[in-house]
């Protein structure tokens, strides 16, 4: 299975801010839109990437305020992309090895969509379930 197979089943939609607004606004859009890391995407170039884990680890651990700290002050900027034809066996290598949970996906140098663990994770297990189907048809023959 490849990127582009899971994003086809779940949607390109991609949310993206600004890095010059507070991390509270951006913890805001965050919310409204039930997702665990926006991309920091300005004039189609992604910049950076923010997640929940950069609010925990570099805003409320270290007690500042996300309400007088930027977002360009706490985002990931070396993002690990994946491009649509990319194998599902190389994203789960990436999100290990660089130990991410979400990939953009950049395609001719613009993001397209963006996967996370769980969409891997539910792509695996229904790869899973058609082997096991498969097998078991395979078996009782």
């Amino acid at each position: 299975m490849t990127v582009d197979q899971i994003l086809a089943k779940k949607g390109k939609e991609v949310y993206s801010v600004s890095s010059a607004i507070t991390v509270y606004e951006a913890l805001g859009v965050m919310s409204d839109k039930n997702i665990g890391a926006i991309l920091i995407i300005e004039d189609t170039v992604l910049k950076g990437i923010l997640s929940e884990r950069d609010y925990a680890r570099k805003i409320a651990l270290k007690a500042k305020s996300s309400k007088k700290t930027f977002v360009y002050e706490i985002m990931e900027e070396n993002v690990v992309t994946v491009k649509p034809s990319d194998k599902l066996e190389y994203c789960m290598e990436l999100m290990d090895s660089k130990r991410v949970r979400h990939l953009p996906v950049s395609e001719n140098n613009l993001i397209i969509g963006i996967i996370s663990i769980s969409d891997v994770v539910k792509s695996i297990i229904e790869m899973q379930k058609e082997t096991i189907k498969h097998l078991d048809s395979y078996i009782s023959q």
